[in-house]
């Protein structure tokens, strides 16, 4: 039994590791409050969640597949919620209630493989019983072949005599098998077999005629005769309880395969639910070929910082299609690191399949994503923030290829304003050359000048919104970039208006 959940015509990997640039991507975006949101106290959902989002799918027919499941999930979640938890159920009576002493007699083995499944089909008809009840509202091809192979594969015949056999190596009747006399007459090819009685009533069975045979009995105190008789009823079962042992693993597989593809989505469900109790826009996005170069998002937003703060947040637009580039300057603290984090967050969950923090967004999916944001300094003293820099910068192009996106948020700033400028031109222009795409927050007034002039029609440049009084309003428009960040706004923030005044004053 397959889910396909997650994919149309495979199974999910675990095993497979994150990229190597994971870390990076969890604390540069933020996206440690994502993954609390989603896990909701449910300590299996996080390391999914973390895997499924961090491994970025750049195939539209796949995200397609999964928001469709997706969407079945949202509509139907407490029937959603219902299977996750049928799937945990199984697992952890299964590690709970029979983990037992593993050994090799096939009598224990067979023991445990049996109460084990009659465990698992109690669920497995409740599964089937979901299947008919609700199979019919949830319309995603995931689910309705989900729910057609439940059905199939468990319908009541095969329930019933799976039931039956399973109850039969109960032996309460006594054990049957078969041997030949092998090579130096030692016991060779045993078989179980199956009684072949007609069922009776107690009275038909007490004076039934008996059948002739021969018997024995053990005595009490007879401990070689017992563990010879109970070798010989090993060798009788090995075969069932190596079959049933299978049976009992490959179900197991199957409910660790639901329960981790369908974590993913209660995760999103619960998400769904936090962002929306506080009336933020959210949105299935138009995810395009890698290669389309479109970009069109409105009211885009930080979801993290949404989840962290009381009242709703901010929300941005650009239009960069076409684009290799998009420029972000401005006013200190308008919000231009918030809307990088968006944007990397945004394509994240995009690519994985899930809804994304925004009213509308069409983009174009990447080959993957990458951050270079600033670090603080080295605590060691081995180099300086300007070296440490430059070594980041030149660990990620082993990396950069066409396609991917790299998100840069004040590089090169820890040098002057030429220096960097020049340094972040020709890395930035060689990057873009061969089909990065960049989106890069800076103060460097002369880098991003000469942009402007120079391969204007190859970005987008937003710029943080000041008022007149100073007051930031946390939009981003497009603009030219200007030679001061504002810095002075901060400082009488800080400081006070009329000190502020006085310290900017001339010397005499």
């Amino acid at each position: 039994m397959k889910t396909f959940l997650l994919y149309r015509d495979q199974d999910v990997d675990w095993e497979q590791p994150l990229p190597a640039n994971a870390n990076d991507l969890v604390a540069d975006l933020g996206l440690a409050a994502l993954f609390q949101a989603m896990a909701a106290g449910d300590k299996i959902i996080t390391p999914i969640a973390t895997k499924v989002i961090l491994w970025s799918l750049a195939d539209v027919n796949g995200i397609l597949y999964r928001q469709a499941v997706l969407r079945d999930c949202l509509a139907q979640r407490d029937i959603v919620r219902d299977i996750y938890k049928l799937a945990g159920e199984a697992i952890e009576n299964e590690s709970r209630n029979f983990w037992g002493i593993r050994t090799r007699q096939a009598g224990s083995i067979l023991r445990r493989a049996r109460d084990v499944l009659l465990m698992f089909f109690e669920i497995l008809r409740k599964l089937r019983g979901i299947a008919d009840q609700h199979g019919s509202v949830f319309e995603s091809e995931g689910f309705s072949r989900f729910f057609a192979m439940l059905r199939d594969e468990l319908d009541d015949a095969y329930l019933n005599e799976v039931y039956r056999q399973l109850r039969a190596v109960e032996f309460r009747g006594g054990m049957l098998m078969t041997a030949r006399l092998g090579q130096g007459n030692h016991g060779s090819d045993y078989v179980l077999r199956d009684f072949d009685r007609p069922p009776q009533n107690w009275f038909t069975r007490l004076f039934a005629p008996r059948e002739p045979g021969f018997t024995f009995e053990l005595h009490p105190r007879d401990e070689s005769g017992a563990r010879a008789l109970s070798e010989l009823g090993d060798r009788g079962v090995n075969l069932v309880a190596d079959a049933l042992a299978q049976s009992a693993d490959h179900i197991l597989a199957f409910f660790h395969a639901l329960r981790d593809e369908l974590a993913f989505y209660v995760g999103c469900i619960s998400l769904h639910e936090r962002l929306s109790a506080k009336e933020e826009p959210l949105c299935f996005p138009v995810p395009q070929a890698v290669d389309a170069r479109i970009y069109r998002v409105c009211g885009l937003y930080d979801p993290s910082l949404a989840l962290s703060l009381p009242q709703r947040v901010v929300g941005n637009e650009a239009y960069a299609t076409g684009k290799m580039m998009i420029i972000i300057t401005g006013a200190n603290q308008g919000g231009k690191s918030t809307f990088l984090r968006s944007v990397g967050t945004a394509q994240l969950m995009m690519a994985c399949g899930m809804f994304v923090p925004a009213d509308t967004f069409n983009a174009s999916l990447c080959n993957g994503l990458f951050t270079h944001y600033k670090r603080e300094e080295d605590a060691e003293m081995e180099s300086g923030k300007f070296d440490e820099e430059l070594r980041r910068m030149n660990a990620l192009a082993g990396h950069l290829a066409p396609g991917t996106l790299l998100l840069l948020n004040e590089s090169f700033a820890a040098t002057n304003d030429r220096e960097g400028s020049e340094i972040a031109r020709q890395i930035v222009e060689a990057l873009v050359d061969s089909g990065v795409r960049v989106a890069f927050v800076t103060h460097l007034y002369e880098f991003a000048h000469r942009v402007w002039t120079e391969r204007p029609g190859e970005a987008l440049f937003l710029r943080a919104d000041r008022r007149e009084d100073g007051q930031r309003t946390f939009r981003l428009r497009e603009g030219e970039p200007l030679p001061t960040s504002y810095g002075e706004d901060i400082y009488r923030r800080v400081f006070g208006a009329e000190l502020a005044r006085s310290s900017l004053r001339p010397n005499t």
